[in-house]
Formats: C-alpha cells, structure tokens, sequence
C-alpha cells in the first residue's frame, strides 16, 4: 500500500483549508513551477523566526504553512545507523581495503535504499525524528594521514586517489540516478584538513602548505563535489589558515562554491559553532550570535545542534543581513523538495520503497561480498593458509573473538543476528573441535564483555552462556514471551527490538544462571549501556550474585543509584560455579537499547586459558588487534596506547602481545587474525606466526567471511589502503599536518607493509604493457593497457594497481596511485585491463598549490602492489605545460 510522504502528512490539512476557501494553491505547493520559483516563494512567506528554526538539524514543523519537522542529522557510513536493524558493511577502512569502486556504487545504492525503506515507514507512524531524515552525513574522505588517528577507520585510507574514486562512487550510488529527485543526499565530510587528534579537534589550528591542501587534502571533495555531485558538505571542527572551517570564506566561498561550482547546502559538525566562541576552542568571536553570524556569512547553511537559534537576535543586532538567512534557507528547501518531499507520491518513485527491502536476503549477500573482498593477507609462510583438510581441534584464542563491537566499528548499523567470529569458526569446520578461550584484554585496565567459558545456565550444565527471559512490557511480570540461552551478554538493540517479539520502546530482560571466576580474587566489573548519557529515567538494570544485589541503576527512589554507568566489585573466595543475575528494563521511545556485561579480570588468569587451549590444538587462531570502544571519535579513555580515542602507540597493546608469545611458545601454529580500524606495527607476529590475515572491523557477515577465508573457500584479494608502518620512530608529529615523510606518497623508510599490499592463494603475471602514445602534448590523455594472468591453481581476485612517477621536483611525490582494477581470474585466464590517464591525473601541484601538466619525462608502472624491480613498467614523455582548474 502507497502512502504519503512526509511532507504531505502535513500538507494534507493544509490543502484542504485552501480549498475550502475556494483559493488557488499556492505557488510553493504548484509543480507546475520551477523547483527555485517554489523554494522562493515558501521562503518569502516565512517569518524571521521561522526561517531561523529550519537551520539547525532538529528543525520543527511549521503548520500554518504545511512544512512538517525534519532532521538533517542521519548516518550511513556503512549502513543506516542508530534506527534499528539494518545490513550492515565492513567498516569504512575495511570497504576501501576491496579496492572495488563499483562496488562502493553498490554499498551507497543499498544504504539509500534502506534509508528510503526506513524513511518512509518512519512516516507513516508520524516520526521526524533524528537518524531517520534521508540527508545521509556521509562518507567520511578525510585523508588517514596518520595511524594514531581514532576516527581513521571511518576513511577510505591515505590515499587521495583511491579516496576520491572510492567515495564519487559511494556517493553515487547514495543519491541515485533519478533525473528528478535526490534517492537521499550524501553529506563528504569534514571539510577540510581534518585529521586528528581527537583531543584538539575543537581547538586546532591547521596552516598545511598551498602544496599539501591542494595535492593531499582536497583533491578528493573536489572529486565528490565535482564528479559525484554531492549536494551537501560537513565543515570541520579544526581551524585552516586561523579561520574555523564553519566559517571559513576561502573554503566555504572561493573553493566550494566559486571554484567547484558548488550548488547544494553546508552543514556544521555537531557544536563547531559553539567552537568559534567557547574559550576552550577556537574563542574567536563574543557569544553565539557573532558566531552564528559568521557561520552564515562564510556559508555554513545548517548548525548540528541548536546553536544557531541565536541567529534571531544577530540579524536584530545587525551582525547578519536578513537576505543571507534567506539564502541559507533557501538551500535547504531546496534540498527538500529535491528529495521529493513536498511533491505526490505518484512522481516520486522512491516513495514506494518498502520496509522490507530492509536486510533482505539480497542485501545481506552483499554485506558477505564484501566482507570477503575486504580481507587482506599479510603474511602465509608455506602456504599455512588455506587451513589444511582434517585439522580435528582449533583454538581459538583473543579478545576479539568474542565481541559484537568487533565486528561492528562506529556509526555503524544496528545488525540483526549478528554473528562474533568464534562462532563463524564453529559453523565453518563443522569437523573440528573447536576451544575458546579469551586469551587477553584489549590493553591493561581495559574491559571487555564477560566471556561465554565463565558463564553456565545452571550449577549442572555444560552449555555456556545465560538464560535469557524476554518480557514484552519494561516489568517482569508475567510470562516472558521468548526463554533462550544466551552465550555473553553483550547486545546492540539500538532503536530496535530483541527479539520480533517485544516492542522496541519497552521491553525487560532477565539472565540467570551461574558464574564461575578462572581463580578466586577480587574481579571488577561493569555494565555498560549504549550512548546512556545520562540514563533515560525509566531506564533500569542491576545485578544481584548469589541472589545479594551488588549493583544498578534505577531513579532516585531506588536503592542502588550510582552515577553514570555502574561498576562494581565483587570478591570470589574459590571457582566454583556462583549464581548471578542481571536485570535489564528499558523504556525510551526511539533512544538507544543495549547492554554488555564487562569485566577486567588478571590477564594471568585469561592467558593460561589461552594457553591450556593451545596445547590441546592442532592450529591456533589468535583473534586480535583493536576495539572501536578504544579508538574512535573523542572517548574518555586513557590507558597505556591509547588517549581519547587516538592512539599514542601503534604496537599491538602489551597484553594481546604476551599472549602472543605465550601461545606460540606451545609450538603449535599459529594464525593471527587482526581486527582493527587503523595499522597496527606487528612487527613480533610478522615474524614469528604462521600468517596474517587482516579482517578490520568487518560488519555482520564478518565471522563468516573470515572463516571462508581460512579454509580457502574465499581467496583472499583485498590490497591495505593505509601504510603499515614498522614503529611510530618512522612518523612525524602526530599534530603535525606537513605531509613530508608522510603515506607511501613520501615516505622515505622501509613499512612493514606497504600501502597496496594483499596477498593471494594464488599467483598472478603481467605482461604486454602498451602505451597509446610515447610522446603526448600536455592537456592530452594517455592510455594504458596490459595483459594479466592467473598462473596458479585457484581462482582468485587480482587488484591490478597503477602507479605514477613524475618527473621529480622539491615537492614531487615519490609516486602516486593513478589507477585500480579488482578482476577475477579464473586459474589459467588472462584478461586485458585498460586505463585512461587524464590531464588532471597526469599533473602535478608544485609549491605554490598550482596544479598543473608539465613537461618531463614519466614512468608509468602497472602490478600488484606498489612497483618493485621486477614490476612491467613503460616511460613516456610530456611536451609543454597546462595548468588547471582548482
């Protein structure tokens, strides 16, 4: 069944009073007319007041005029975020690692198709809310410059090439190719020069060179903007040149929209207004007014948070004309009615999309795709890996075996029946016994979720795990609609229901069993609830051991209150099997559901389990690396290697690398698993493990893909899209945003993997490398082709990448990725592969930020990785000089 969208929900009433008035429509509700003539006059109807309320994100309905609420504010960086259930993708690190740009295309193409789904069902229950509008704040394509950086597992990499083409075709494939209307529209953030740290963000100011902005930091929204037609844009948080990215006229002005022809609309970062005033930020203007002022002027259309309301009193105080508000405005309902949303459902054909397009058997194949074209083998001495026929026990061993934020990175969708890695290995050798152990936590003083092996229904059972009862109302009265075992509790019920059972907006869940400790001790512990800051205040939990509660949290009349999320201390006199209970009664409409059960127990205690499992193995695979609970956007987290979400290190953390060593010290072989949103120097493991697989955070078909892998149903094809560096010895400052000595553009040493590197189970040959021409004038393309093999016995996946050398100058890179193809080969195929090099490909940005094709001689390499001696490579020549556009 067809129904309305959004805006006519509220246009409705208001139709109908014009007609029963006998009067015309008026011209903002005619399609008859231009999309600009409608925009204008809406906007000439609108009071001040009102014209300020649509420019922050939670921006209300304004009936007298049928302009319902909307929220600008929604995610989809790798799946619809925080809206309840929805596919979700490896994270964005981990869809770069596929090197495939159609596929990118097919990533955005499902994304705003469920954003559709969501969308319009959000409508016909009369919800605007955030996290449901169809203006998706992605992709992120700031440049992963530096390892340290907790939000670099939201990028494509460090590269502007593979970034630009990977998120013009994301993009793409987000807005759709309807003539008329926007599918949703995409939002490339932060512009610009924004990479870290997390713990200046708000503060910093970046001066890059004219060289570095123009060859390094903007070359892939230029291509956003000027390929992918991206209709809005997210400003930084940073300042460049001393001017806030918000409010910053060169950028804002003179390169997004006079030299990139920008048309759409610009959105804050969440509070970068309130930046430009706080005195623990940029402290550049009095108050918010001036601020909001600025933001406008610089144009900055849309304030994430409610900032900008001050604009009311700024336009009164004469800090900003009336006329720039109306432009501000007007880009935004342009945006809207480009969406579709004032129009009939009949020509918008978008607004058909049903909700069950929402992780559809099609979608979740997707997701498995390209979870299985993201991994990346670092290393397979004597070919451990396919893991051989009739191994009889696997051990599986590591903190990231067993934990959903493994799999799930940040802004990440809500992903139903998820599947943790342990579990991807039992399902896939069905023959083999497998042994779970935990092995370590993620870093000292680190928790992490309690695992399954400590866990048992009852004092007799040799299952593992709890029993769930799930209650339909937030009480535990009554019967509970579904009773399972649960292995850990550790769920993500954002926005959604745990079961089909029970309504999202309020549920109770009660786990009981028994709890036995690897060694008498005191253990802490902690209940951890998804973004509960504070608590909603019907949001309830608490535990009880041995039936005495230990801890809670409740309002003010109950018992146990302590503030924020609750941990608790428990002393364990033996190991014997204890009884625990842990409740959970949650009642928030369209807010966050979820709980884990953490400790911090000895790593002592959890590395002799780890130990104990491997002696007993014939294989040992060691799930480690990272935790999007430890790197990510401004955490309150500092431990050794990590602060506020950065990293201060880029070792493997001390804990995971002791165990390392220990269960290799068993003799046993050993295949290490790494599980991380940034490069990691595992300098100990590249030399001693068997092999190296890099799984990066890799979403909810992750575990499966994995296991394929491992026994060689998936050969592995995915290539890195950041440098793995050996020690941070071989990095600049981390706040340093020069781009010397920086990415395998200029990086002068020797990675311990290099930027484009991927392994196979197979072996590829190049050959028959053609030029269309040795001499071109500049301003002229050339065309590369080669010819490639599959020479070994499998098929498998090939990234046939492309490299430039320029003629060297100071600034010159040292080469640069000018073209990608992801092929698959059949054993003994061969296939041609053609690329186009265009001007703007063939140029070069010298020290004053010019761009431009100059004359010189180039070499041009095509292989399987970065150019070696013995990569085919061909020279050629460019006569004369043209510059380009910004």
């Amino acid at each position: 069944m067809r129904f309305a969208s959004a805006s006519l929900v509220v246009l409705a009433t208001f139709t109908a009073s014009v007609f029963a008035q006998n009067t015309k429509p008026l011209p903002y509700m005619n399609p008859a007319l231009s999309t600009q003539q409608r925009v204008d006059d809406l906007v000439s109807r609108m009071t001040l007041d009102e014209k300020v309320s649509q420019m922050v994100n939670a921006s209300p309905a304004i009936p007298r005029l049928g302009i319902p609420a909307y929220d600008w504010w929604s995610e989809g960086l790798h799946g619809i975020a925080r809206s309840g259930y929805a596919t979700m993708f490896p994270q964005a690190i981990g869809m770069a690692a596929t090197w495939n740009a159609p596929m990118l295309g097919q990533i955005g193409t499902t994304i705003s198709t469920e954003a559709r789904a969501k969308y319009n069902e959000a409508i016909r229950h009369d919800i605007h809310s955030i996290y449901y509008g169809l203006t998706i704040w992605s992709p992120n394509i700031n440049i992963f410059r530096d390892p340290r950086w907790g939000r670099g597992q939201e990028t494509y990499g460090e590269d502007p090439y593979l970034t630009g083409q990977l998120g013009v075709s994301f993009v793409k494939g987000l807005q759709g190719t309807d003539p008329n209307y926007f599918k949703v529209i995409a939002t490339p953030k932060h512009f610009a020069v924004h990479s870290g740290p997390e713990s200046t963000r708000h503060s910093a100011n970046v001066e890059p060179t004219q060289h570095d902005l123009w060859d390094t930091y903007l070359p892939a929204f230029r291509a956003a903007v000027t390929e992918g037609h991206a209709d809005s844009i997210m400003c930084a948080y940073n300042a460049v040149d001393h001017s806030p990215a918000c409010a910053n006229e060169e950028l804002l002005q003179h390169i997004l929209r006079d030299d990139w022809k920008f048309k759409g609309f610009v959105t804050s970062d969440c509070g970068a207004i309130d930046d430009f005033y706080m005195s623990t930020a940029h402290h550049l203007f009095p108050d918010a007014e001036s601020a909001s002022a600025a933001g406008v002027k610089a144009g900055t259309d849309t304030s994430c948070v409610s900032t900008y309301l001050a604009l009311t009193d700024a336009v009164k105080k004469g800090l900003v004309a009336e006329a720039d508000i109306d432009l501000s405005v007007k880009r935004l309902f342009m945006a809207r009615y480009q969406l579709g949303l004032f129009d009939s459902p009949a020509k918008v054909v978008y607004d058909a999309i049903p909700f069950s397009v929402v992780n559809s058997p099609a979608h979740q194949e997707l997701a498995l795709e390209v979870a299985r074209q993201s991994m990346v083998l670092l290393k397979n001495d004597e070919s451990m890996l396919p893991l051989r026929a009739g191994i009889k026990t696997i051990a599986v061993v590591g903190p990231n075996a067993a934990t959903l934020a493994a799999i799930e990175g940040n802004y990440n969708a809500i992903p139903l029946n998820p599947v943790l890695p342990v579990d991807g290995i039992v399902a896939e050798f069905k023959g083999a016994k497998v042994l779970y152990a935990q092995g370590s936590p993620y870093a000292d003083g680190v928790a992490l979720p309690v695992p399954r092996t400590i866990l048992h229904p009852d004092k007799n059972s040799t299952v593992e795990g709890l029993k769930g009862e799930y209650f339909a109302t937030n009480s535990f009265e009554g019967k509970p609609v579904l009773t399972r075992i649960d292995k850990q509790i550790d769920f993500d019920w954002n926005s959604a229901k745990p079961t089909p059972e029970i309504p999202a907006d309020a549920f109770a869940v009660r786990w009981t069993g028994t709890i036995a400790m690897p060694d008498a001790g005191k253990y802490d512990f902690s209940l951890q609830i998804p973004e509960c800051r504070p608590c909603h205040e019907e949001e309830r939990f608490a535990v009880y051991f041995d039936e005495k509660p230990v801890a809670g949290f409740a309002p003010a009349s109950a018992e146990y209150q302590p503030s924020g999320t609750p941990h608790f201390t428990l002393t364990i006199p033996d190991t014997k099997r204890h009884n625990i209970r842990v409740e959970y009664l949650h009642k928030a409409p369209l807010f966050n559901a979820g709980i884990t059960l953490e400790w911090s127990p000895k790593e002592s205690a959890l590395q002799k389990d780890a130990v104990a499992a491997a002696q007993k193995a014939d294989v040992v695979l060691a799930f480690v690396g990272l935790s999007p609970l430890l790197e990510g956007e401004e955490m309150p987290i500092h431990v050794e290697g990590f602060a506020g979400g950065d990293r201060t290190d880029i070792q493997l953390p001390a804990a995971q690398q002791q165990m390392l060593e220990a269960v290799a010290a068993t003799g046993k072989p050993l295949v290490v698993v790494l599980m991380n949103g940034s490069a990691l120097a595992v300098n100990w493991a590249n030399e001693h493990a068997n092999a190296i697989l890099e799984a990066w955070y890799p979403g909810q078909a992750g575990a499966r893909a994995i296991a394929e892998t491992l026994d060689g149903k998936n050969n592995p094809g995915g290539r890195l899209p950041v440098t793995f560096y050996a020690s941070l010895d071989q990095l600049p400052a981390f706040d340093n945003y020069a781009m010397a000595n920086r990415t395998y553009r200029y990086f002068k040493g020797a990675p311990l993997y290099g930027f484009g590197y991927g392994l196979s189970y197979t072996t590829f040959a190049y050959s028959n490398l053609k030029l269309s021409t040795n001499t071109l004038h500049a301003g002229d393309s050339l065309t590369v082709e080669a010819d490639i093999k599959n020479t070994g016995t499998r098929a498998g996946d090939e990234v046939a990448e492309l490299y430039l050398l320029p003629p060297q100058t100071t600034v010159s890179p040292i080469q640069e990725l000018n073209g990608f193809q992801r092929l698959h080969l059949a054993p003994g195929e061969s296939r041609h592969v053609s690329f186009t090099l265009d001007p703007r490909t063939l140029s070069q940005v010298d020290e004053k930020g010019t761009r431009a094709v100059s004359a010189g001689s180039y070499v041009v390499f095509v292989g399987g990785s970065q150019p070696t001696p013995q990569t085919i490579s061909a020279q050629f020549s460019i006569t004369g000089t043209e510059e380009l556009p910004r």
